[in-house]
């Protein structure tokens, strides 16, 4: 079995962790922003959301200092557009989750044939992030349309050492105390 390139997985590990940090302020904010008969399905949904984002953030930090890495304080970005819809929040929604879903699957292409755990915890999420988008997919519909409606595109995939690997902003981290 070939070798991981550890820097460049655990730099996308830093990124997956800041994204799902992000996620964890994202849903919780979201929350605060429901209003209306269906507010206490809908924040609920939201904090469910903001905890699956804690476990996920957890998830990558401890994979992190499993090769021997130092985890990022940092946190990705935050959407913000100031509009109060459900529909654009979930859009928000849909759109940060396209993101992670890219990641995660920046991360299997980097490890996959090279380390099964690090492969079957790509899969899983990727598996979790694409059932997320399903269900906010299925919740912006109108009732009775059967039709997804159109998602953000994943990054494109590039040739980085191998195919299948996927374009991405690099970032330096700190691998110190």
């Amino acid at each position: 079995m070939a070798e991981i390139d550890k820097q460049r997985v655990v730099e996308i590990l830093n990124r997956i962790l800041e994204q799902e940090l992000a996620g964890v302020v994202r849903y919780t904010h979201y929350s605060f922003l429901v209003f209306g008969y269906s507010r206490i399905p809908v924040v609920e949904w939201f904090r469910a959301q903001a905890t699956e984002s804690l476990a996920h953030a957890q998830q990558a930090g401890e994979m992190i200092t499993h090769l021997g890495a130092y985890p990022s304080l940092e946190i990705g970005p935050l959407l913000d557009r100031h509009e109060l819809s459900i529909a654009a929040i979930l859009q928000d929604s849909l759109e940060a989750e396209s993101k992670a879903l890219g990641l995660y699957k920046q991360l299997m292409a980097e490890v996959e044939g090279r380390s099964v755990m690090l492969e079957e915890y790509a899969r899983q999420m990727i598996y979790a992030e694409e059932v997320h988008a399903g269900e906010v997919d299925k919740m912006m519909r109108k009732p009775g349309e059967l039709a997804a409606v159109p998602r953000p595109a994943t990054p494109e995939p590039v040739t980085r050492g191998h195919p299948g690997a996927y374009a991405a902003p690099q970032q330096k981290y700190g691998h110190g105390p």
